[in-house]
């Protein structure tokens, strides 16, 4: 027995584009709702901060789609800052290459380990989580020492901008764009979405899906890592104690964006939307003023447990169809 058509058509819809729904309706309350909500200051505001926690979830967009996980992200985001500040007493170029060579290298090296030897993605990558964050403990001495960007020009690519947004924005729209071309039109791409769907299927039709494996850690690895070049930047300092359960918000966002925690469908559309849902309910809850920001991870946990079952409800309806 099958369902309609229109019917597998709107479960489609809705599992791709429900965030966007949700935050085009979020935005119409919110303008009604507060005066200051609807204001260019207000939305730049939105843009600027979520912009680093969206470079880092068009990543973990593609570790989720080819069926893994990645729990390091937020270690590598605060230790890709930790290096940028180091680096930054010996210029630009130091500053950008020494935290991207080491989060490579972390990502490189999960990717290996998870696609040669078949370790599970939430080990390997927890060990990462833990890994990385000693090693960025031991550089700052336990914390206690916070390095300062030394390099004008480092610092100008998180706090200059044009038009009232930062360069991060751009970055971050311009790596969208290019990550929606990677997955949706080229061979990697598609491989991507072979190995989260059926792994041992892509095998048999020759997919490298042990290349693959790699190529998503070793992306979520760098744009980690870059988010935390660019947030050190921002701030003119290497700032030790972010990070921490950033890699669960990223999860959240890319989940709510409609990517499927089992792998094999999901978008950069999609993240995209998410990220930005997650930070207009922040938005709305500094609005309302009376609420903590303790109240906004209440919030988003209620959507992503929300999402999950629509996830499933829509995928029985597809099925069903």
């Amino acid at each position: 027995m099958t369902g309609s058509p229109g019917r597998e058509q709107v479960s489609r819809v809705l599992q791709q584009h429900g965030a966007l729904m949700v935050l085009a309706a979020l935005v119409i309350v919110g303008s009604v709702a507060f005066d200051s909500f609807a204001t260019a200051g207000n939305a730049a505001s939105v843009l600027v901060s979520s912009s680093f926690t969206a470079i880092i979830a068009i990543g973990m967009t593609f570790v989720i789609i080819s069926g893994g996980i990645d729990l390091s992200v937020g270690s590598l985001f605060v230790f890709g800052g930790v290096l940028a500040a180091y680096g930054s007493q010996y210029g630009l170029f130091v500053a950008l290459a020494l935290p991207l060579a080491a989060c490579g290298l972390v990502g490189l090296l999960q990717g290996l380990l998870i696609a040669r030897t078949g370790m599970a993605p939430f080990i390997v990558t927890l060990a990462g989580l833990l890994g990385v964050r000693g090693l960025m403990l031991a550089i700052s001495d336990e914390g206690a020492t916070t390095y300062l960007v030394k390099d004008s020009a480092f610092a100008r690519l998180g706090q200059g901008g044009l038009f009232g947004l930062t360069w991060p924005v751009y970055i971050t729209a311009l790596l969208a764009v290019v990550a929606m071309v990677l997955l949706q039109r080229t061979a990697f791409g598609q491989n991507v979405y072979a190995v989260g769907g059926n792994e041992p299927g892509a095998a048999l039709m020759g997919v490298p899906v042990a290349r693959t494996k790699v190529y998503v850690y070793l992306m979520s690895g760098l744009l980690a890592g870059l988010a935390g070049v660019l947030n050190a930047a921002r701030l003119s300092s290497g700032v030790t104690i972010l990070g921490i359960g950033l890699e669960l918000d990223v999860i959240a966002a890319v989940v709510i964006g409609g990517t499927l925690l089992t792998g094999g469908a999901g978008g950069i559309t999609g993240t995209i939307a998410g990220v930005l849902l997650l930070g207009v309910i922040q938005s709305l809850i500094n609005q309302v003023g009376n609420l903590t920001s303790a109240f906004q991870q209440v919030v988003s946990g209620l959507f992503l447990a929300l999402v999950v079952v629509a996830q499933r409800l829509l995928g029985r309806a597809q099925r069903l169809g």
